[in-house]
């Protein structure tokens, strides 16, 4: 009878230390399973920042351009303002007090 208990003991043990072994398998898979998510989120914020990036380098452009071309339109309008002060008698005495 106790050879049956010792070994009927040890097959409890072994049983138990096969359970132990298959829960910390699951336990590593599990992690990987979570570490996997974290990395899927991180690349995906990572994707979403470079779209960001991308978004803001376009509007940057987008607005140095429209500061070029309003320069531009600037200079003609003062230009076209200078020379009608030139040619009126009226500004033709003040021509230096004119900002340019």
């Amino acid at each position: 009878v106790v050879a049956t208990q010792s070994s009927g003991s040890s097959g409890i043990n072994a049983e138990y230390g096969r359970f132990q072994t298959i829960q910390h398998y699951f336990k590593r898979i599990n992690l990987r399973m979570e570490e996997g998510e974290e990395k899927e989120k991180l690349i995906q914020e990572v994707l979403d920042l470079q779209n960001t990036l991308d978004d803001l380098a376009q509007r940057v452009d987008a607005v140095k351009e429209q500061n070029n071309k309003l320069k531009s339109e600037n200079q003609v309008l003062t230009q076209y303002i200078e020379n009608l002060m030139s040619s009126s008698t009226i500004f033709q005495q003040n021509t230096n007090t004119f900002p340019k």
